[in-house]
């Protein structure tokens, strides 16, 4: 399973151009930026993705978080837990699926004052249709194992 995972990432690297989150990184980052250094305090206050400022960083579980302003980099540092993506930031669908994927910022949804993000729109559609009230409680069910392979 582990070297699936990682034949996935490096696929996924070479066909989106992007450096993959490696084994050991329970955070989703790409280029060294959790969630593709997207601010996810944002998606709470503003209702849309915003790209964070490298000006407003914050160290949170071995990942740099991107911010798009101090309060908010603030906000996040005194209440992570209440404004991180489930499942380290990777993709919501794949994990209820039982494997990680990476992330399309632009593709989330808050459920229930969490944050979800997912590979992309049209996994989002296909993670919306399989009924997120029965996807959430399999990938909530899934994540503690697959944390684990991930920091081994």
């Amino acid at each position: 399973m582990r070297h699936l995972l990682k034949t996935v990432f490096l696929v996924l690297f070479i066909a989106g151009g992007t450096s993959p989150a490696l084994a050991g990184d329970q955070i989703f980052t790409s280029w060294g930026k959790a969630i593709r250094g997207y601010d996810p305090v944002a998606y709470f206050t503003e209702g849309k993705p915003v790209e964070g400022d490298s000006d407003f960083t914050h160290r949170w579980m071995d990942a740099k978080w991107y911010f798009a302003s101090a309060a908010n980099r603030d906000a996040f540092a005194k209440d992570p837990e209440r404004y991180a993506p489930q499942y380290g930031g990777y993709c919501a669908w794949a994990v209820s699926q039982n494997y990680t994927a990476s992330i399309d910022p632009e593709a989330w949804r808050i459920v229930d004052g969490k944050l979800y993000l997912n590979y992309s729109k049209g996994v989002q559609a296909q993670w919306i249709a399989g009924g997120i009230d029965k996807l959430i409680p399999q990938g909530d069910r899934n994540w503690p194992a697959l944390r684990t392979e991930l920091l081994n």
